[in-house]
């Protein structure tokens, strides 16, 4: 399979992980009524509408201005699905999985009133190819025939794997099959953006709405506001419910101080919540405060904090050293460093809650706290009883060094000496995504772009993605395993692919290339007056689409 995740996955540290599950929060299963200001506070210091340039989640600030193909239907206690956007299927596969098509909806309209066409959404997806457009999820720039050496329309050319035979079909021609497309085609870069409006140094600031809002006032790294879209069609779309008649976000602002505001839920706030998670301090104020603890929204278990072995590296070539290190870790110190049960539950999978698919087992049933008899028995086999020392590879961070040491004090209980090695963010992604890794263990975390088992595997263990930026950070290579990521990416069928999904995480557990370490929680607040406040199985963030405001 092809290097499809590099350009758009993202992998962040335990400390700063989105992750998903089911909850809702009080009186998040209300009805709320159409109108009023909703206002989104959040400490991102600037926001950029352009799809090409997003990595945003389908359920969040984009998908509030912008429709794409398909898009995701987020429920409570359910299963994420994909379902249409703006087109009537989620994509008809045709040559064994190398070929997708797609009908328009009819009646779309841009907010300007011009008709939505394929001719858009093919214009949309070619420019993110540019490169002073980089930055947004890009899977589909190396699944597409050609994508690879494609540069995007701005010289004049269009890429001849995406057909538009009129004006409501659409067709893609990949250079192999890939069964998850569907998801691929909710991602930013299939929003529809008209060639004649398309300035690409600013098209962020004030892009041609598809969905039920569009700008209405854009002042960069202070606030945004939103306003209805009077060409929406509420009949076209299926997953916007479009409740306030405003939507506001207000950038740079600090999360402390958004947690005190929504607490004492005065005035504004009361129709306020913060994208942000709470941290493990403000999380506790919050639950110490019974009415703020009714507006608490917290995730199920979700993504995946772990333990990289490199597995090219001295001793840790050795199977029976990589087993004892599965034995030797304390995840439940581990747990307790990340915030504890509030902060997630011990994982043993690869394979996360919420992702269809996913089975539950465990091959180094070693307690919450370790097996060390056993970690030393293994380490006595492989001939390392004594001498072993292994260099940690951590952001510098204080959560992420809490954890570490954690690691470091559960592993250093069967011999084994481990060195830490903390790096600032920039140099922590550098080194371990580099093709000569300088570390024996690596602290990381995985958040999928899309809720597939696909997302959880391959970017991750396929040896493609060993160095150059890839996620492979054990430098794990299988040539079984690859097969079968290979087989699994191209089933079109999803119940057979989730099978083989399945067993591609056993098999690459066998050979311990990670210690699973937690599925993360996360833990939101929202204003007494915010209804339809929720997290599903995934991802674990609210879901912007369905807010709405009591009277």
């Amino acid at each position: 399979m092809k290097n499809v995740v590099r350009a758009g996955a993202v992998a962040l540290t335990a400390a700063l992980l989105v992750t998903g599950c089911t909850s809702t929060s009080g009186g998040g299963s209300a009805t709320g009524s159409a109108g009023g200001t909703l206002t989104i506070l959040t400490a991102a210091p600037k926001i950029d509408l352009d799809p090409a340039k997003s990595q945003n989640l389908a359920i969040t600030t984009l998908g509030l201005v912008e429709r794409r193909l398909t898009t995701w239907k987020i429920v409570p206690g359910k299963t994420p699905e994909v379902v249409p956007d703006l087109a009537t299927t989620t994509g008809t596969a045709s040559d064994d999985g190398k070929t997708w098509s797609y009908t328009l909806k009819d009646g779309l309209k841009f907010a300007d009133g011009s008709p939505i066409t394929t001719a858009d959404i093919k214009y949309g997806i070619e420019r993110s190819f540019a490169d002073q457009l980089a930055g947004g999820l890009g899977y589909h720039k190396t699944l597409l025939v050609g994508g690879s050496d494609y540069k995007g329309p701005y010289s004049g050319k269009e890429l001849s794997s995406i057909e538009t035979p009129d004006s409501k079909t659409i067709v893609f021609h990949l250079d192999a099959a890939y069964g998850d497309w569907p998801w691929i085609a909710s991602m930013p870069a299939f929003t529809p953006v008209p060639k004649a409006k398309d300035k690409p140094a600013t098209y962020g600031q004030n892009p041609v709405a598809s969905g039920p809002y569009q700008v209405a006032s854009f002042s960069q790294g202070s606030q945004l506001t939103l306003k209805r879209n009077p060409n929406w069609s509420e009949a076209t779309d299926s997953v916007r419910t479009a409740g306030p008649d405003q939507v506001v976000f207000k950038m740079g602002q600090d999360e402390s101080t958004t947690t005190q505001t929504l607490i004492a839920d005065n005035g504004d706030a009361r129709n306020s919540f913060g994208a942000g998670y709470l941290g493990a301090a403000e999380l506790a104020q919050v639950k110490a405060n019974p009415d703020a603890a009714k507006r608490l929204a917290t995730s199920q278990a979700g993504p995946l904090s772990y333990l990289a072995i490199n597995t090219q590296s001295g001793a840790l070539k050795d199977l029976a050293v990589r087993q004892a290190l599965e034995y030797a870790v304390d995840k439940k110190s581990f747990l307790i460093a990340s915030g504890g049960s509030s902060a997630g539950q011990t994982a043993s999978t690869l394979i996360t809650p919420g992702i269809a698919g996913r089975q539950s087992y465990d091959l180094y049933p070693a307690g919450a706290d370790g097996d060390v008899a056993k970690a030393k028995s293994l380490l006595e086999k492989a001939g390392r009883s004594s001498g072993l020392s292994l260099r940690l590879l951590t952001q510098n961070d204080s959560a992420s060094l809490a954890q570490a040491q954690a690691l470091q004090q559960g592993i250093e209980r069967a011999g084994i000496k481990v060195t830490l090695k903390p790096e600032d963010q920039t140099s922590f992604y550098s080194d371990a995504t580099a093709t000569s890794a300088n570390y024996d263990l690596a602290l990381y975390s995985w958040q999928p772009d899309f809720p597939s088992a696909n997302a959880n595997i391959q970017p991750l263990f396929a040896s493609s993605e060993i160095g150059s930026g890839g996620n492979n950070v054990s430098h794990y290579s299988n040539p079984e395993v690859d097969a079968l990521i290979a087989k699994a990416s191209a089933t079109v069928d999803q119940a057979a692919a989730q099978k083989l999904w399945a067993q591609a995480d056993k098999l690459i557990l066998q050979d311990a290339p990670v210690v699973p370490l937690t599925y993360a929680k996360q833990s939101f607040l929202h204003g007494s007056n915010v209804q339809n406040f929720f997290i599903a199985s995934f991802p674990a963030y609210p879901n912007y689409l369905t807010l709405s405001l009591s009277k």
